[in-house]
């Protein structure tokens, strides 16, 4: 992989990652972020 498309991949993983934070907010446990990061994903 080139850095481009690392870039590209990190970029879509953040974005995913704060998708499911702005939904269920903060103050839940770690294992419900994971759960719903895995589906998004």
């Amino acid at each position: 992989m080139n850095e481009k498309t690392y870039n590209d991949l990190s970029r879509k993983i953040i974005g995913a990652c704060i998708e499911v934070h702005r939904e269920l907010g903060p103050g839940l446990l770690e294992i419900v972020y994971e759960e719903c990061l895995a589906f998004e994903l």
